[in-house]
């Protein structure tokens, strides 16, 4: 499992989709999540601002997992 810092309380999945460097473009993440590729903590998500806090176990078409972690 690869760990993604981020710098803030919170992310949106898409803002996180490319922070990871997964998608290049707000619209390619937001296709990707509507397509249902993106589980979040266990549970798939469709929606494209739901909001990501450090902990949060992101899997990506059931071949990457991510965890996000805080710079604190």
């Amino acid at each position: 499992m690869k760990e993604i810092k981020i710098h803030t309380p919170e992310i949106k999945l898409t803002q996180f989709l490319k922070w990871a460097e997964l998608t290049s473009t707000g619209g390619e993440s937001k296709n990707m999540i509507r397509e249902g590729k993106i589980k979040v903590n266990g549970e798939v998500v469709k929606v494209p601002g739901k909001k990501l806090f450090p902990g949060d176990l992101i899997e990506v078409e059931g071949v990457m997992s991510l965890k996000i972690v805080g710079d604190g």
